[in-house]
């Protein structure tokens, strides 16, 4: 698992989970399955912005960047080799 993942997978365990990541999958939808709220999605935008110094735009804040583990990690990637 590389870094990344590991970043945003241990913040949303923490975060949204509290601490039980059993049964979570990388491409479980965030909101479909009830991990985070939409404030939910506001506080992993912070600590996205904090963690790697990267600016989430209003029009990025969609599923598809956003709504699982496998695609806030495609999108980081694609934010910081940009």
């Amino acid at each position: 698992m590389n870094d990344l993942k590991v970043k945003v997978r241990g913040f949303i365990v923490e975060n949204f989970l509290f601490g039980d990541e059993n049964g979570v999958k990388d491409d479980m939808l965030f909101l479909d399955e009830g991990i985070i709220d939409s404030t939910g999605i506001l506080e992993l935008v912070s600590f996205l912005e904090e963690e790697f110094s990267i600016s989430v735009e209003d029009e990025e804040l969609v599923p598809e960047n956003l709504g699982s583990i496998n695609n806030v990690v495609a999108y980081l990637q694609k934010k910081v080799t940009d």
